[in-house]
């Protein structure tokens, strides 16, 4: 799909336009009791309780439908109408005066998120429902999130075989272009020369070159806000080869890289006052005669030497390098997202990110706006003392712990070698996916943490919401 296909849900026109009615349970009986005696008699007859995600079609005297009653939850008002665009017919319709609240924004943002499908394979079955955009709705803020989010999902959800690292590479330049930022990019072994070993030594084993991207954008005054996504574009695991089941989702390893475009995407969009910068590490990991092996030492960038214990652990290896060089700046914040354990999966599931913050001030930001956003985070601990899981007697450090426990923690401690203390940092781990289709949220590649991260950057360093 293209960046704007969801927001083609939202319309300007209202003639002919279903009005429709968001009630909570609590609120059913007394809005009831503002319409027509016979909308009440069949809510009753079809049993109709509002419960979040319901939806009532309330027929006219000429059987065609009147108006759409919507069943709303009291939080996280985003998904409430977000189901709708596939569940009602096709048409138009328009939030009453009463439904068009201080929560049309979130709902408006919700419904186009709804209305996103996949297409580049396949064509959809019929065109979402449309919803005339709400008096009270933030379009900016609506426009914007909706596009990233939605461009985040389309990287993802692209097969390898068609977002290799150069086209991961050509969605930077791509969004570079948009926003007139400088996007440059170090290929191939020229990794070596410039001294990003970890990187090439993850990505040689591919016929696809690795690479390390860089996007740079805004005045070089303002405080320096630094992105660092994980891209590796198809996972095997290396020669620690993955399961079948385990490779089968791979296509979104990168997924830490995409939500970062899409957030510097809105970042740029609404003109903060950063200089922001984007460093996306690139590459397959795959088997050749050339792949990096358990028990090789790797040099990294910064001279930390690593003994790779697994080559699926492949992540951390070509994080460590970007890390350095984002923090070989001194910005006031370095983020970095990463699909990089299946342990943080095992603890907070599939939609909570695991975030690992240094300073608590910080921590709690983040997890304050998630909340409000409807976009949640949950903290764990980097937690010192499992530092020593990493040691090897050859090396600096292992690339993983031998044993089972605190998975996610002796990643994060791993990447924490890499950001100077006094650099204020973020680590998520993240699935980047949705298992199963909920409203607004298709089965397949998502941005989660998206729009917490937009919100917290906004209060952080000001600009347009």
């Amino acid at each position: 799909m293209t960046d704007d296909a969801a927001l083609a849900a939202l319309v300007e026109s209202e003639a002919g336009a279903l009005p429709l009615t968001v009630v909570t349970r609590e609120s059913l009986v007394a809005t009831l009791n503002k319409l027509d005696p016979a909308i009440a008699h069949w809510v009753e007859a079809t049993r109709f309780t509002a419960d979040a995600g319901q939806h009532l079609l309330v027929p006219g005297t000429d059987g065609k439908p009147l108006r759409v009653l919507a069943g709303a939850g009291e939080s996280d008002a985003i998904w409430d109408l977000a189901g709708l665009p596939d569940a009602l017919p096709e048409g138009t319709y328009t939030l009453d005066a009463a439904s068009d609240d201080a929560h049309a924004t979130p709902r408006t943002l919700g419904w186009a998120l709804g209305a996103y499908a996949f297409t580049r394979y396949r064509a959809r079955k019929r065109p979402p429902a449309r919803l005339v955009w709400p008096r009270q709705a933030d379009r900016k803020l609506v426009a914007r999130l909706a596009r990233a989010q939605c461009r985040a999902r389309d990287l993802i959800n692209t097969p390898a075989e068609a977002m290799g690292p150069a086209e991961l590479q050509q969605a930077a330049e791509a969004l570079a272009a948009k926003h007139g930022a400088r996007c440059t990019a170090i290929v191939g072994d020229e990794l070596l020369t410039r001294n990003y070993p970890t990187i090439h030594a993850v990505g040689r084993a591919s016929s696809r070159p690795p690479r390390i991207v860089d996007l740079t954008w805004g005045d070089v005054r303002a405080p320096k806000l630094t992105l660092v996504g994980k891209g590796v574009c198809f996972d095997t695991g290396g020669l620690d080869l993955k399961t079948a089941s385990g490779m089968r989702w791979m296509k979104k390893d990168m997924g830490g890289a995409a939500t970062l475009l899409a957030l510097g995407d809105a970042i740029m969009d609404a003109g903060l006052d950063v200089r922001l910068r984007i460093v996306v590490p690139a590459v397959d990991n795959a088997v050749s005669g050339d792949s990096l092996r358990p028990g090789d030492i790797v040099r990294t960038r910064q001279g930390t030497t690593v003994e790779i214990g697994n080559t699926d652990a492949e992540g951390r290896l070509i994080l460590c390098d970007a890390l350095a060089e984002a923090a070989s700046e001194q910005p006031n914040l370095i983020i970095d997202i990463a699909t990089l354990t299946g342990a943080a999966r095992v603890a907070l599931g599939p939609d909570l990110p695991a975030l690992f913050v240094r300073d608590d001030a910080l921590a709690a930001s983040l997890v304050a706006a998630g909340t409000r956003e409807g976009d949640p985070l949950w903290r764990l601990p980097l937690w010192q003392p499992y530092r020593e899981m990493l040691k090897t007697p050859i090396a600096d450090i292992n690339n993983v712990s031998e044993g089972p426990f605190a998975g996610a923690i002796t990643a994060a401690l791993f990447l924490a070698e890499f950001v100077p203390t006094e650099i204020p940092w973020m680590h998520l781990d993240t699935y980047a996916w949705n298992g199963k289709t909920k409203p607004g949220r298709p089965e397949g590649g998502e941005a989660l943490a998206l729009r917490a991260l937009y919100a917290f950057a906004t209060e952080r360093y000001g600009g347009q919401r």
